[in-house]
């Protein structure tokens, strides 16, 4: 049995998503023609108490668009260091929409008022044209912004007369986590994506949503980065299945990870801290084993368990497709690296 721990945006489709995708009334969506599109994008919007919503292929992309409507060429994006935005969108961000990033060093991914406020600051080398904010923060390891930080944050963007957006592609996880409701986080940003295809379990598509005029832009935006859909209504279907199947079992994946760091921290002391797993990514360090990450990977593969090296550390990802045979495989195979 292979376990395939790489990222939550390996899952198949549910045997309920595929018979969705088959029976699915489509239409044109570069026309708004395609009704199944159409209650997915209505469907995330009322789930996150927006306006609108729109329909895209990819998170970046979600991104992407959000940015380049509230920007203009030349300006300055704040966010946390080791954002999405900042590291595997950076170039994107300066091809298509000609801004660059202001990033600010933060403990643990958790970007706070003060450390904004002191970010949007006047500054020479550019001006400032968005705050964006990630929840939850993948590179930390799936940490959750606290509620009263994006409130904060929020408030500090919105004296400066800044908009904010949220990069929310675990925003159902991050929900699920805390215990606060996805439109609560929601209204601390004047837009936010979320992905599909993550936690949620959908083959493809993430949705961007804001108020309707945001989101009229945001359509423009989308064509004009070449990114409009004919009868996307095939895969929209799953989409819609995953909105409605996919948040309330994401404590599943929660549990799981919680269970895999422990027992990597009972094999290899030193490998992962249990306590700082919040949600369903955990970021495992190899030098207590004395393997570099690349090495230990590559003895996991040969297990049957399929990881990633991020920064310089294994990333586990769980997600619909991992069960407890799953993490019981997984283990077994951590404890072979040990052996001797």
């Amino acid at each position: 049995m292979t376990v395939d721990l790489r990222s939550d945006t390996v899952t198949k489709p549910s045997e309920t998503m595929r018979r969705a995708m088959a029976a699915a009334e489509v239409g044109d969506d570069w026309y708004g023609d395609d009704p199944t599109v159409n209650r997915l994008q209505m469907r995330a919007a009322e789930l996150t108490g927006k306006e609108a919503a729109l329909y895209v292929a990819t998170g970046t992309l979600a991104n992407r668009i959000a940015h380049h409507v509230f920007t203009r060429n030349g300006q300055r994006v704040v966010c946390e260091q080791f954002s999405h935005v900042n590291t595997v969108e950076i170039n994107s961000a300066a091809t298509l929409s000609g801004i660059s990033y202001k990033p600010v060093s933060t403990e643990g991914g958790r970007l706070t008022p003060e450390a904004v406020a002191e970010a949007i600051q006047p500054d020479p080398f550019g001006v400032v044209g968005l705050v964006s904010i990630e929840n939850t923060h993948q590179i930390s390891g799936g940490t959750v912004m606290a509620l009263d930080d994006a409130r904060g944050i929020h408030k500090v963007a919105a004296d400066a007369s800044l908009p904010v957006h949220l990069d929310g592609a675990r925003i159902f996880n991050a929900s699920v986590a805390s215990g606060v409701p996805v439109p609560e986080f929601a209204d601390e940003a004047d837009s936010l994506m979320f992905c599909l295809s993550k936690g949620l379990g959908a083959p493809i598509g993430s949705m961007v949503c804001g108020t309707a005029d945001f989101v009229e832009e945001a359509r423009r935006t989308k064509m004009l980065f070449g990114g409009a859909w004919r009868q996307a209504g095939v895969i929209a279907a799953a989409g819609l299945v995953a909105l409605e199947e996919g948040p309330k079992r994401l404590h599943e994946d929660h549990e799981r990870a919680r269970r895999l760091a422990g027992g990597i921290a009972d094999a290899t002391p030193g490998a992962i801290d249990p306590a700082g797993v919040e949600t369903n990514i955990l970021f495992v360090g190899t030098g207590p084993l004395g393997l570099d990450p690349f090495a230990a990977r590559e003895r996991l593969m040969e297990a049957g368990v399929l990881t990633n090296v991020v920064a310089g550390r294994l990333r586990l990802v769980t997600h619909l497709d991992v069960d407890d045979a799953g993490i019981d495989t997984a283990l077994a195979a951590w404890r072979s690296l040990g052996a001797t």
